[in-house]
């Protein structure tokens, strides 16, 4: 896997104010980095990325892989000015060219959603420029698609002459899309190299099916473990199945482990919890996760118990689980006889107005000479002499 350094230049100019892309154009780019940015990771952890502006040519972060810093640095964003899309491209250059890895492809991402004032002549020195430094160009072509697109697809012709192999992209989205992000899922940007899915959309349906029961474990890295989990539980089961049987083990094939366990199962019970939305996209909760994971567990263990041989180990097991609870309950009666006989005890010594003040005295953040606690101690006192007058009387009636 070749690392990858990208640069993501977003057009923060005042045309990113129009609402044709919900909810507006800016906004409608932060999501699309955020796509963008996460199928990055996913190709490889190393990979790192920065963002620029077109109008100023700032740069907002610069290469990183913490997809956190990104995402703050672009909420702080304004429309202002007028997109510059040759000095836009320059900065971003700039930037890759002091990329820590120099041994990472530089690449990058243009968002053009505001006309191109350069001339075609400008636009093609800069091409045979990225092109000498073998820089790959993606550009999305959103909003102002009929003014942007010849120019456009000169430049990456350009950018791609003789090199067929070069990777660069123009990607255009009509307003009709509504979503820019959705229409980037299966876009060659993104699409092409497989490892990124949304879920859904009309962009992306069926996408799920990239990953090991229709589960993206990034994004849903808890449901991924439990359905993993449940799949060797029933894999060791069938093999324990077979080895009981006297049947020979099948020997494994090219897709491995995968090959003994429907996964279409387990993907479907997932799908099934998580609600019918259409091309596969759904979101679960935490609790219909542990649900599923809970239903699958205890699916894969009673289908165990009825095949683990004649059912003789099962059953001993619940005989000895009844008699250890049996005995557990007859400690716990003998235990409550003798732990009423204590707590008599305890309240005999605590009646003792000495002892229970020498007791409170030792508490942290009790004050001995407070009203509350005068009015226990001398209420104890009282009740403590009469008991003693009475046990006195009792002694003299025995006489």
């Amino acid at each position: 896997m070749v690392l990858e350094a990208t640069m993501i230049c977003i057009d923060d100019s005042d045309w990113m104010r129009n609402g044709d892309f919900l909810p507006t154009r800016l906004q409608a780019q932060e999501d699309a980095v955020n796509v963008i940015c996460r199928s990055k990771q996913q190709e490889s952890p190393e990979n790192t990325f920065g963002v620029s502006t077109m109008t100023n040519g700032k740069v907002l972060v610069t290469l990183t892989n913490q997809l956190g810093n990104i995402i703050t640095r672009l909420h702080r964003v304004e429309p202002e000015g007028s997109m510059n899309f040759v000095v836009g491209i320059r900065i971003a250059h700039l930037a890759l060219r002091h990329r820590k890895s120099k041994n990472a492809r530089m690449r990058i991402v243009a968002f053009v959603g505001s006309p191109v004032m350069q001339d075609e002549g400008e636009l093609k020195k800069l091409a045979g420029r990225l092109k000498k430094e073998n820089v790959a160009v993606d550009i999305v072509n959103f909003g102002e698609i009929d003014e942007n697109t010849q120019k456009l697809e000169s430049f990456i012709k350009q950018v791609n002459s003789g090199k067929p192999d070069s990777g660069s992209h123009l990607v255009s989205v009509p307003a009709s899309a509504n979503q820019l992000s959705e229409a980037l899922r299966t876009s060659p940007i993104i699409g092409a190299s497989g490892n990124y899915s949304g879920g859904g959309g009309s962009g992306g349906g069926g996408a799920t099916g990239d990953f090991d029961f229709g589960v993206d474990p990034s994004q849903d890295p808890e449901l991924a473990m439990a359905l993993r989990v449940s799949m060797e539980e029933e894999r060791s089961r069938r093999q324990a199945e077979q080895q009981a049987s006297g049947a020979p083990e099948a020997a494994p094939t090219a897709e491995g482990a995968l090959a003994t366990v429907d996964t279409n199962e387990f993907a479907e019970l997932a799908q099934g919890i998580g609600g019918d939305q259409g091309g596969g996209d759904y979101s679960m909760t935490e609790d219909e996760e542990l649900m599923l994971a809970l239903q699958m567990s205890m699916e894969t263990g009673a289908a165990g118990a009825e095949t683990a041989g004649d059912g003789g180990s099962t059953v001993d097991a619940d005989e000895r689980l009844a008699q250890e609870l049996m005995a557990e309950e007859a400690a716990a009666a003998a235990g409550g006889e003798e732990s009423m006989e204590d707590d008599d005890d305890i309240a005999n010594v605590l009646a003792d107005p000495d002892v229970l003040r020498s007791v409170l005295s030792t508490l942290p953040g009790v004050d001995m000479n407070s009203e509350a606690i005068m009015h226990v101690l001398s209420e104890t006192a009282v009740q403590h002499e009469a008991a003693r007058e009475k046990d006195e009387e009792s002694s003299d009636d025995d006489l």
